[in-house]
């Protein structure tokens, strides 16, 4: 039951191969979406500085930086293990031939909304953990038993609690007119929604 990318140590996203291990969740596809829309929306804008929250295996991070060339891009992540295995990608030969720049990955706790980051960005991303536990029974044992429960699960009874945490975060850091894109849990999209509205973000869909 232990999934082939672990087995590998290697995982697909976005036309590259990404080393991942148990301390990280593997990339998913629709995760992808979340970084085309980015990239759609940023092409280019040259210069953009972009925060990826609670960035694992640092998928979203290093797809960023190297489809937007010229952004600088900043991951943050509790885990020190996610940060090791984010650090450690390798896309040497693309940074020689395209003049992309790597991301810098700093542990920092998102649920702590007291927020020490200098500067503000352009656009803020982020695939925070959104599963609910009452949703472990409709998950698959390979997932369960092998995917780290901490990039995964969020209590029943606060389950939006990182998506608060970011809005905070967005709040300080983002810049007016600037961009926030979030992966979601699609039974919440409406009370997700809710959240940045409430927070006073304009133009939430």
């Amino acid at each position: 039951g232990e999934p082939m990318q672990y087995v590998l140590r290697k995982a697909y996203f976005y036309g590259r191969d990404f080393n991942v291990t148990p301390d990280v969740l593997i990339p998913r596809p629709e995760t992808e979406i979340l970084c085309r829309t980015v990239i759609e929306r940023m092409s280019g804008d040259t210069g953009c500085r972009i925060l990826d929250m609670c960035t694992g295996s640092g998928c979203i991070a290093w797809t960023l930086a190297l489809e937007l060339t010229g952004s600088e891009v900043t991951a943050v992540d509790i885990s020190e293990g996610a940060l090791k295995v984010a650090a450690g990608q390798d896309f040497s030969d693309e940074m020689s031939a395209t003049g992309a720049s790597a991301p810098s990955f700093l542990k920092r706790d998102v649920l702590d909304v007291s927020v020490d980051m200098p500067g503000q960005y352009d656009v803020i991303v982020s695939n925070p953990p959104y599963v609910m536990d009452s949703e472990k029974a409709l998950m698959r044992s390979n997932v369960l038993e092998h995917e780290p429960h901490l990039a995964l699960f969020v209590p029943d009874d606060d389950p939006l609690l990182f998506y608060r945490a970011v809005a905070v975060w967005a709040g300080k850091l983002l810049k007016p007119e600037g961009l926030g894109v979030v992966e979601i849990n699609e039974a919440l999209g409406a009370d997700t929604a809710d959240v940045f509205s409430r927070a006073g973000f304009a133009d939430v869909c």
